[in-house]
């Protein structure tokens, strides 16, 4: 039965959190970003993203109930501030103000790594439901063991980063960025749609 359970609740926030598909996004925000920086920045943004999702899986709600914000405004407010981060992936905002600012590559460990792509309003929620419907000791200790397992594979992607730019080269990346803020975009609208959704607009 206890199988069953962290088969289940591994399924369910492998799917959400999608470490496959975070690799190329993760070698598209990083990309002037230098090899130590980047392997900082894997570790950083994957052990901020375990801090959220143990947060919202030990408290659920009642954080986003004490500070006054429903989950679909949650859904919502992620959902546009992924938005903004796809345009600039798409239209390579970031590169041009970092020539004509002459700044260092910003780090993109919280956001838009940790929060949304890794702890984004899905895995938070997903975090909600499984510990609500495992309240013994052991079930939580399943739950919370299936997620770290879980963004162990994120960490090891990232850590892969540097493989795949090689293979990719300069262009593929370019490539990359711009198809998967294309990607970014749509992930952001779905986010909007589904938090008015819940609030019952739609």
């Amino acid at each position: 039965m206890e199988l069953n359970l962290a088969i289940t609740a591994f399924v369910s926030l492998f799917v959400i959190i999608d470490p496959i598909g975070l690799a190329p996004l993760f070698v598209a925000v990083t990309k002037n970003n230098t090899k130590a920086e980047r392997r900082k920045i894997a570790f950083r943004s994957v052990l901020v993203g375990l801090g959220i999702l143990a947060v919202f899986g030990i408290a659920g709600e009642r954080v986003l109930t004490v500070i006054g914000i429903s989950m679909p405004a949650f859904r919502i407010s992620g959902g546009l501030l992924l938005f903004l981060t796809a345009i600039e992936m798409l239209f390579e905002k970031r590169t041009e103000r970092r020539e004509n600012q002459a700044e260092p590559a910003p780090d993109p460990s919280v956001f838009p790594l940790a929060m949304p792509l890794i702890a984004g309003p899905g895995a938070m929620t997903t975090m909600i439901l499984l510990t609500g419907q495992h309240d013994s000791l052991a079930g939580q200790v399943m739950v919370f063991g299936v997620m770290v397992a879980v963004l162990m594979i994120v960490l090891t992607m990232f850590l892969l980063g540097n493989m795949l730019e090689r293979l990719l080269g300069q262009t593929g990346i370019n490539l990359i960025s711009r198809l998967f803020g294309m990607f970014l975009a749509a992930l952001s609208v779905q986010f909007v749609i589904d938090g008015i959704r819940d609030m019952g607009i739609l």
